[in-house]
């Protein structure tokens, strides 16, 4: 009898990007959104409205490019120090190593003779990527990517950005902080769909958590822009 197979498409693969991809397109749509229309309550012209959209849109994007790009270069420059130490200790220590390795396998279950056995197998093909995997919980799946992250929040950044900004365009002024609104807030929801659908997630929960945050950022920035707009 052929045993029986099934493919397998673990969704943690996703994670380096998906959450760089949802926190860009997220945080593009919020905050221009949000600019958009704290600058039309204050009763701007809709030139004004349109360029400081498009300069939220231009330098967000590079601003989660920059953020990325440091705070996942600091989590690489962490990760390569602890291999690096890591490193050093097979060998200057390699007993010590497989003790430790070995009792992370007993208290995960296993008996001791199997799991010094194991670990003297697992040590044997690549002590340092068992011991990353192992015992540092890193893995080829979740290792920091910066450029990656860098590139992935500009580009989501920008488009979802766009959204707002091209609603923007196309609304009249006598409706734009209102239609603005609405669009935009339909734009989160969708985005909360598919980011849920991406990664396994609850559809529904995803979906209220981003159009609830969502809706308080444009209300904060509209009741802002009216006030100082009345004010002026």
């Amino acid at each position: 009898m052929p045993p029986h197979t099934h493919p397998e498409n673990h969704l943690v693969k996703r994670i380096g990007w998906l959450r760089a991809a949802v926190l860009g397109a997220n945080d593009g749509i919020v905050s221009t959104a949000s600019l958009i229309v704290g600058v039309a309550a204050a009763a701007s012209s809709t030139s004004a409205i349109l360029v400081a959209g498009t300069a939220g849109l231009v330098a967000g994007a590079m601003s989660m490019a920059a953020g990325e790009y440091v705070s996942v270069s600091s989590q690489s420059d962490t990760e390569q120090a602890d291999l690096d130490r890591e490193r050093a200790e097979l060998a200057s220590q390699p007993d010590f190593e497989r003790e430790e390795l070995a009792q992370i396998y007993v208290q995960r279950g296993l008996d001791p003779k199997l799991a010094y056995q194991v670990a003297d197998q697992l040590m044997a093909k690549d002590a340092l990527g068992t011991h990353a995997r192992d015992e540092l919980g890193m893995s080829e799946v979740t290792a920091a990517r910066p450029v990656q992250a860098a590139f992935t929040s500009a580009a989501t950044f920008a488009a979802g950005a766009a959204l707002p900004l091209l609603a923007a365009l196309l609304l009249p002024r006598s409706v734009l902080v209102v239609g603005v609104s609405a669009a935009s807030l339909l734009f989160l929801a969708l985005l909360g769909a598919i980011g849920a659908r991406a990664g396994g997630a609850t559809v529904g929960k995803a979906m209220l958590r981003v159009t609830f945050w969502g809706a308080i950022a444009m209300a904060l920035t509209a009741g802002i822009g009216a006030l100082f707009g009345t004010a002026a």
